[in-house]
């Protein structure tokens, strides 16, 4: 079951990083309308999720639901490749995570606010999912910069 959760993290950062791979630093800054999030802040924010959702799911405190002012919170991700270290970064806890855990304990019931119920080892689902949004954001974000996003799923 663990290699199982651990080949998911480490394939839905692989298909992430091959979809963006044709973005660089010179995109951080772009969005297509003034509202949305920049490259930058795609990246970041998918890579933070990763540890909201582990926090959220085996932490103390559970899930962080305070999302006000979340816009502005936004605003600290300005570099696509600091970014990008910070998904790697975040993939790589929430593997060394799976590791140090039984089977037993990743069946455990969620009782926070997201996905209660559900046994723990769902969490990397959740983050599978939130990933491929942002990764079909960015996808669409690199053709209106006139670059082509590469299959995420080829060799």
């Amino acid at each position: 079951m663990k290699e199982g959760l651990i080949y998911e993290l480490e394939s839905q950062k692989n298909f992430f990083l091959k979809t963006v791979e044709c973005l660089d630093e010179n995109d951080s800054s772009f969005k297509p309308q003034e509202e949305m999030y920049t490259v930058a802040q795609h990246v970041g924010h998918t890579a933070e999720t990763i540890d909201w959702f582990f926090d959220g799911v085996f932490g103390e405190n559970g899930f962080n639901m305070n999302f006000e002012n979340y816009a502005e919170y936004m605003k600290k991700y300005k570099s696509f490749d600091e970014a990008i270290q910070l998904l790697n970064d975040a993939t790589a806890r929430a593997i060394e995570k799976i590791k140090s855990l039984s089977e037993a304990e990743l069946m455990e019931p969620i009782t926070g606010e997201v996905m209660k119920g559900a046994p723990k080892m769902a969490v990397v689902g959740g983050i599978t999912d939130h990933t491929a949004h942002h990764r079909g954001a960015l996808a669409v974000y690199a053709r209106l910069l006139n670059k082509v996003p590469q299959m995420p799923y080829g060799g």
